[in-house]
């Protein structure tokens, strides 16, 4: 099976969910059956988080996602994409509040529309992490996590809350057709 690998090694963001989609257009064109996604971010943007979420999800072939040593906030979303997920053996997973930079002035109209946004976005997030981590022995709380108590899941934990499948370096052989996306 030709498995291609895509770094991705940045935030989330307009240019790195643009260049991501492009990189496994350009990868499957050139016969790719399989996508082995390996992240690592602090996390970005939740539209464009949610983006690629549903873009990977809907590729024609099975995509993998591996924690290459921290996947934080939205980043959590984009590692859930993957219908077989891992991490390294020194990695971590991080939930924690959203939060929002205004510029200037806001109305009431505008704040409540950022509000409904935000609330929109949690139950969202906290719905694609259930049905991912569905059937693991330890539930993530994942709504406590994102009001205001943050969590950081080790490989272990990521493994018992369903967020990973396997703890695994996974080694790259040197013939691999290798991609990156980066900030």
């Amino acid at each position: 099976m030709a498995r291609h690998i895509i770094h991705y090694t940045g935030p989330i963001n307009s240019a790195t969910c643009g260049n991501l989609i492009n990189t496994c257009s350009k990868a499957l064109q050139q016969g790719a059956e399989l996508l082995q996604v390996n992240i690592a971010t602090m996390g970005g943007e939740c539209s464009y988080g949610f983006t690629l979420y549903n873009f990977l999800r809907a590729l024609p072939v099975p995509v993998h996602t591996h924690n290459l040593g921290t996947v934080e906030s939205m980043g959590n979303i984009l590692f859930l994409a993957g219908v077989h997920r891992t991490a390294c053996a020194c990695s971590k997973f991080l939930f924690h509040p959203f939060h929002w930079t205004l510029h200037g002035s806001v109305d009431h109209a505008r704040m409540a529309e950022y509000a409904m946004s935000l609330d929109y976005d949690l139950r969202l997030y906290a719905q694609i992490v259930a049905e991912r981590t569905e059937g693991a022995s330890d539930v993530l709380d994942v709504p406590r996590y994102l009001m205001a108590y943050p969590r950081i899941l080790g490989p272990e934990e990521a493994l018992v809350s369903g967020m990973i499948h396997a703890i695994d370096e996974l080694p790259i052989a040197a013939d691999a057709v290798q991609w990156s996306v980066h900030a």
